[in-house]
């Protein structure tokens, strides 16, 4: 029951945090105490919102989306609001990425 509990916010966090991305990039609001927030979004979802099972999956998935907005970044740097964007979408999946990068490794060394 409680992992279902972990999951809903998990879920929310993620969900918000997308939004609230696209948006800050949109209106170019990111800075300060957005960063922040954007980092403590990226947390919560590395912590409760991937499984056990869900790892893998995740991990190439933030991968992928980290190494493409990172570089997608220098191919849109005319277009300022989809460079923000990808600015406010990497502060999210970086923490989050490596939060459950550092919870697979730890499994594998239990293991």
């Amino acid at each position: 029951m409680a992992k279902s509990n972990k999951n809903f916010i998990g879920s929310w966090a993620f969900l918000i945090g997308v939004v609230l991305a696209v948006v800050l990039g949109v209106i170019g609001g990111i800075g300060g105490t957005w960063t922040i927030v954007l980092i403590v979004i990226g947390l919560l979802v590395g912590l409760l919102n991937v499984a056990d099972k869900e790892t893998a999956p995740f991990l190439m998935s933030g991968v992928v989306l980290i190494i493409a907005s990172a570089l997608g970044k220098s191919g849109v740097s005319d277009i300022q609001i989809l460079a923000d964007v990808l600015d406010a979408l990497l502060i999210i999946f970086i923490p989050a990425t490596v939060i459950v990068a550092i919870k697979n490794v730890f499994n594998l060394a239990r293991s």
